[in-house]
Formats: structure tokens, C-alpha cells, sequence
């Protein structure tokens, strides 16, 4: 029987809250071109010379805030996460393993357990569900680049979007739904992760049609592009809106965790919280779609730093939805996502007659690749 090796993948985190710790996992995270594209000495000199200095130790502090008792969360609720997901799959021939992107558990290690289990297959599913090349992208080339020089190399499959897919929103919905109804908040604001501009302007000129940039166009009911960061952004606030009761005039959409002085994608989160209280939102829910585990842009950024710019603007309450780390509604998504790849990857015999001249010799029962 063919099996399949399930390859769930987050961002990373480091080691430990020690400085040292976390100046090895900054340093390999802002390398990567894919998250700082731009030319390699200068890069160099940026993180090595600038960022991971002056950043370490406050980063370390953080994290020593957000540290659980079994470790860092992304790592805590990526295990459970994986765990979970194997018991799901019981009687399957399905092996599941967790991967990140930079630090540990590697996707290396993660690969190389697949392999020693003889799988046939790799689905890659990162834990990002709007695609973007610094997040998703990535991961991808990290992975080929680790199998690259396997002997044999079995059929891979990247999940690389599904910010718009029903069980995803559902998830976040139900969430939202509950903090709804237990703050009663004047307005949401849906917060994402930001990508610098020139990400957008790359995307454009490899293919204009899944970007717009700069005359952007994304908003509320534009036209979508599955692959535009921002548009799928948009796309998700909207969906998750709509799951919830949510008018246009009580939500918005805006960007958060810019570095550096050039210009983000905009609306910028700090500047719309202002911009909300000028308009005199006193009661203001925080909704973070881009990341499915609490993490220090969540836990910190958004509960804490957002959370004192809003009350020292005069607002009155700020809460924000938690993610959906390892919970049920989140294990169930994930899951039926990933069989529902699985299922699909059956093709009838009738499929290779009609490919290849049918002899009416042999008919056998579907094939899984």
C-alpha cells in the first residue's frame, strides 16, 4: 500500500529565550532573500550588522514573556497540532510530521523522518493561508532544495493557499462569533502580517494578473487574486465578515509588524487604530487571520502594544481573539483539507484507457499516486 508523508510547516522559533538563541534564529530568518530581497552583502550587513545586534535582546525579553512551560508556542501548538493530526489519520497510510522553516524541529529533520518511512507522496502544508514568497514560497524552496539530492524523489504537493477555503474560515469565524457576542465591540479590525511593497511590485511584473500594483485595487468586494498577498487578505476579512454578520462599516482590514524604514503595504495597523478612535470607535475587537498560532505579533504586539496605543488614544475596551492554535475546529479543517487532497489523488483506470488506446484487457480498481 502507497503511503503518504504529511509535512506541516510554520514559520520557526528559536531555541530558547536566551539572547544568543535568539540572535541565531533572527540571523537565519531575515538571511533568507525571500523575507529581505536584497542583494546579499547588503543584506548581510543589515541583519548581521544592524537588526540582530540592537533587535536580540528585546526579542528575547519578549519571548521570555510568551515562553510556555513545554516551550516556545509555535513549537508547543505545532506539536500538539501534528499529534493530533496523525491520531486523526488512524488506519490511514498516512505519516505526519512537523517542520520549520528556520530553527527547530528542521525541515530537514522533518523530511528525512518522511523518508525513512518509505513514503510515496509529500503534501506540504504551511501554516500560512495567504500565500506570499516570503512565507509560502519559501518553504517550498527550502523543501526542494533539501530533496534535491535525494535518489529518489517522490511526488510533492504544496497546499500553498486557503485563506479563502470554508473550513479555515469557519474556524476563525466561530471565534470571532463568540468574542462578538461576549465584548460587544463597536468595530473589528482585522489584522495581518505586513510584506514590503516591493513584493507586491515583483509579483506584478511576473505576472500582472494576479497583481495590480501600484494601482492597487484591493478592498472590500474587489475583484480577487489568489496569489496577491493583500487581495487574498481582503478576501479573508470579507469572507470571515460575512460568516459572522458583519457590515462593511463595522470592519476593517489594515497591516501590522513592518521593519525598517521602507514602505509596507498599507493600511498600517498602529495608524488605523488612531484613525478608529478619531472616528470615535470606543470598543474595538482585534482579529489576526494570518497567524493560526499565538505568537509574539499576536500575544505582544497586538495584546499588549496595540492594546495601550488604543486605551492611551481614549478608546475604552480592547480585546483580541485568540488563534486557533491546536483546537478542535482547527485539527478538523486541516484535516479534512488534507484528505480531501488525498481523495482526489485517486484516478480511474478508465482515465489511462482513454490516455493510451483501450484494450479492454485488465480492468482493475483506482489507483492512488
Amino acid at each position: 500500500m502507497k503511503k503518504t508523508g504529511i509535512l506541516v510547516v510554520n514559520l520557526g522559533t528559536p531555541d530558547s529565550p536566551a539572547t544568543r538563541d535568539v540572535k541565531k534564529y533572527l540571523t537565519e530568518f531575515l538571511m533568507d532573500p525571500r523575507v529581505i530581497d536584497l542583494p546579499a552583502v547588503q543584506r548581510a550587513l543589515l541583519v548581521k550588522g544592524v537588526i540582530v545586534p540592537f533587535r536580540a535582546p528585546k526579542v528575547a525579553r519578549e519571548y521570555r514573556k510568551l515562553w510556555m512551560d513545554e516551550g516556545a508556542p509555535l513549537r508547543v501548538y505545532g506539536r500538539r497540532l501534528v499529534k493530533t493530526l496523525q491520531a486523526r489519520f488512524a488506519g490511514q497510510p498516512v505519516v505526519v510530521a512537523l517542520g520549520m522553516r528556520y530553527q527547530n524541529p528542521s525541515l530537514a529533520a522533518a523530511l528525512q523522518a518522511l523518508r525513512a518511512q518509505n513514503v510515496d507522496r509529500i503534501l506540504v502544508f504551511p501554516l500560512f493561508p495567504q500565500y506570499a514568497s516570503a512565507t509560502t514560497g519559501s518553504v517550498a524552496e527550502e523543501v526542494m532544495r533539501h530533496m534535491a539530492d535525494w535518489h529518489v524523489i517522490p511526488s510533492v504537493e504544496f497546499i500553498n493557499a486557503y485563506h479563502d477555503d470554508p473550513r479555515y474560515i469557519r474556524a476563525f469565524a466561530d471565534k470571532v462569533a463568540h468574542d462578538l457576542q461576549r465584548y460587544q465591540p463597536d468595530h473589528v479590525l482585522f489584522s495581518y502580517h505586513g510584506i514590503p511593497e516591493r513584493h507586491l511590485q515583483r509579483l506584478q511584473e511576473e505576472n500582472a494578473a494576479q497583481c495590480a500594483w501600484p494601482a492597487c485595487d484591493c478592498g472590500p468586494h474587489s475583484a480577487h487574486r489568489r496569489y496577491c498577498y493583500r487581495s487574498a487578505c481582503f478576501r479573508t476579512s470579507e469572507l470571515i465578515a460575512r460568516q459572522v454578520g458583519l457590515s462593511v462599516a463595522h470592519y476593517t482590514t489594515a497591516f501590522q509588524s513592518r521593519l525598517g524604514k521602507d514602505p509596507w503595504i498599507q493600511p498600517y495597523t498602529d495608524q488605523t487604530i488612531r484613525a478608529l478612535r478619531r472616528r470615535g470607535v470606543n470598543h474595538l475587537l482585534v482579529v489576526a487571520p494570518s497567524f493560526v498560532a499565538d505568537c509574539l505579533e499576536t500575544v505582544l504586539e497586538i495584546g499588549e502594544e496595540y492594546n495601550d496605543l488604543f486605551l492611551e488614544e481614549g478608546g475604552t475596551t480592547f480585546h483580541y481573539t485568540e488563534s486557533l492554535n491546536d483546537s478542535e475546529a482547527w485539527v478538523d479543517a486541516i484535516y479534512h483539507m488534507l484528505n480531501e487532497k488525498l481523495e482526489n489523488h485517486e484516478i480511474p483506470d478508465a482515465f489511462f484507457g482513454a490516455a493510451h488506446g483501450d484494450t479492454g484487457v485488465g480492468a482493475t480498481p483506482l489507483r492512488r499516486f
